[in-house]
């Protein structure tokens, strides 16, 4: 048995893989996460209680970047933040989602999103929050949202990811009423 075409057809795949880990990148004029600043510090439930909005740009791989916007509307019952989010991404039509967050220790939480698999956990680091979970279909999320210095607005950059490539980057800009 000749070995040089499967050694040609892993080659070609390696390569294909290294070309579309590339494809979804942060949207253009968009930052990273902002660095960490100590203050003020990111509390997740004084946040997120009472009404936000948030405006994205959603750039899925193969797709061309989309607006989202974002209404959340939190409140806190016994520790824990319960928020209720409408999410209108491009054209398609609203759908909502609803979030469960518990600070478990100071600066670390705990929780659900309706959206998740399992557990949402997520940990404070001064003025940013950093979650992690799994979207629904096994997908890796991480968010990183820095809290501004007058503590109304959070920059929000969420990436996906899927056998090890970004398939998934959201950009937000969330403004607290």
């Amino acid at each position: 048995m000749n070995p040089y075409p499967r050694r040609a057809a892993k080659v070609l795949a390696a390569a294909s893989l290294t070309a579309l880990a590339g494809c979804v990148s942060t949207p253009r004029g968009v930052s990273e996460p902002i660095a960490a600043a100590p203050q003020p510090r990111f509390d997740a439930l004084a946040f997120f209680t009472g009404h936000s909005e948030g405006r994205a740009k959603l750039k899925k791989i193969f797709s061309a970047p989309v607006d989202v916007h974002v209404i959340s509307d939190g409140s806190v019952e016994d520790g824990t933040l319960h928020l209720v989010q409408t999410v209108q991404e491009g054209a398609k039509p609203p759908r909502q989602r609803s979030w469960t967050m518990r600070e478990t220790s100071p600066g670390h939480y705990s929780g659900t999103l309706s959206d998740a698999e399992g557990e949402v956990t997520g940990e404070t680091l001064g003025n940013r929050l950093h979650l992690s979970f799994k979207m629904k279909g096994g997908f890796p999320t991480q968010q990183w949202l820095t809290l501004s210095p007058d503590g109304h607005r959070a920059h929000n950059v969420m990436k996906v990811r899927k056998l090890g490539l970004t398939v998934g980057v959201l950009v937000e800009d969330i403004r607290k009423d």
